[in-house]
């Protein structure tokens, strides 16, 4: 099983560009199901999770094909059988966003339910309530969601939390249901946002992607086009939190940095110096950052996957900070692997008090999810001494070659089997 071994205490220094987004990329991939002709996908990150929604659509008939660096055309011209297996979706909850569109286009789906999580439990209920609404059957037997609609008609939603990936699936049914959908109370992401225009190209007629009110206007087929995926937000904020960490000065190009307005808020609060520019981001951090109190929110609020970085942050910060986790129930397995490397931090219900250290040391640590494989990369490039963090499987889920792109930018890390 592959280890990041880290030798931290160097300041980040140079440029990076970043990938395009997981969180956009999975979804645009299942859209694909919508429509007989080619979808070809742009700026497509490789990562596990990618491979694995591939690998799913595969199973499905789907045809799948490198056409370039990060290009991918796929085929959904044929569909064999709309079924995504417990095999696959326990591996990849994000597996659920093949059900709106299979049902839309195929009139049937049959998808395991993705079970229990590290962070928490997700339901999917906002995701069968409003296919419900849109005139799908759905039973839920032997572990899977049935889902069965000879034609899908046009409804008026509210969702009763907002979600992002139920926003996704709803707005990919909608794309195909007769008559006029609209989702109230939709998830504002840039991600859906990014969906919203991948589908548009198709030729889906849709208003509001991106607002938390999104009308979509049904049409009989969609067809195929290019989409460029939209750059990685989170992969953005884990690099502008180390440089900021590591007292470094960091370019990152090829970003967007509306996307990113809470982060950066938070890192000028904590001390760091962070200028955009079109597509770029500059960051210097000097000293030990300030302490900062953060809770995480829906966007355009302190996005929950900053979360785990910003804590090994504010781990070294003068003074106490408060971090709120308000989206899911169990993120805050980090704290105890922070700890390992010398931080202070009690947790209180869904709070944590870090009082900050002047310093932390290298330690044996161990990843439990994917945001939180990035916090201990990041701890580990600030502390003293060799810093090996396992399990690092969960970080190839979300990060293109992160070990490479910190390595250029002048840190001193490895990968080990």
């Amino acid at each position: 099983m592959d280890k990041l071994v880290i030798e931290g205490g160097r300041p980040l220094a140079g440029e990076v560009r970043v990938s395009g987004a997981k969180n956009a990329a999975l979804p645009i991939l299942c859209a694909s199901l919508l429509t007989r002709e080619p979808l070809t996908v742009v700026n497509l990150p490789r990562l596990n999770d990618v491979r694995t929604m591939e690998s799913l659509l595969g199973q499905m008939g789907v045809r799948v094909e490198a056409v370039g660096p990060a290009r991918v055309k796929l085929d959904a011209s044929r569909i064999d059988w709309p079924l995504a297996p417990y095999e696959l979706v326990r591996t990849m909850r994000a597996s659920i966003l093949a059900l709106g569109p299979l049902v839309a286009r195929c009139g049937e789906a049959r998808v395991s339910l993705p079970g229990g999580c590290a962070i928490g439990l997700r339901p999917v209920d906002q995701h069968v309530k409003g296919l419900q609404a849109l005139g799908a059957e759905i039973d839920l037997t032997h572990g899977y969601i049935n889902a069965r609609a000879p034609k899908l008609v046009g409804a008026r939603f509210v969702f009763d939390v907002v979600t992002v990936t139920g926003t996704e699936n709803l707005l990919m049914a909608a794309c195909l249901a007769e008559g006029t959908t609209v989702l109230e109370n939709a998830a504002r992401e840039p991600e859906v946002a990014d969906l919203g225009q991948c589908l548009t190209a198709m030729g889906a007629r849709i208003s509001g992607a991106g607002t938390d009110r999104i009308v979509v206007e049904g049409v009989a087929e969609l067809h195929g086009a290019e989409h460029a995926v939209m750059p990685d937000r989170i992969e953005t904020g884990t690099f502008l939190v180390a440089a900021a960490a590591t007292g470094g000065d960091v370019t990152i190009r090829g970003v967007d940095p509306r996307s990113l307005a809470a982060v950066i808020d938070k890192l000028g609060e904590a001390g760091a110096d962070v200028v955009a520019a079109d597509s770029t981001l500059r960051v210097r951090g000097d000293g030990r950052p300030r302490a900062t109190n953060v809770r995480t929110a829906p966007f355009p609020g302190f996005p929950t996957d900053m979360q785990a970085q910003f804590m090994a942050l504010v781990a070294r910060a003068d003074g106490a900070s408060v971090i709120t986790e308000t989206i899911f129930e169990n993120r805050m397995m980090h704290v105890q692997e922070l700890k390992r490397l010398g931080a202070d931090i009690e947790v209180e219900g869904n709070a944590a008090v870090i009082k900050g250290v002047p310093r932390l040391t290298g330690a044996g640590v161990m990843a439990t999810d994917l945001r939180a494989s990035a916090c201990l990369v990041v701890a580990g490039l600030v502390a003293d001494g060799e810093t090996t963090v396992d399990r690092i499987y969960h970080l190839d889920r979300g990060y293109e070659r992160i070990e490479d792109k910190l390595s250029a930018l002048g840190a001193r890390i490895r990968r080990v089997g």
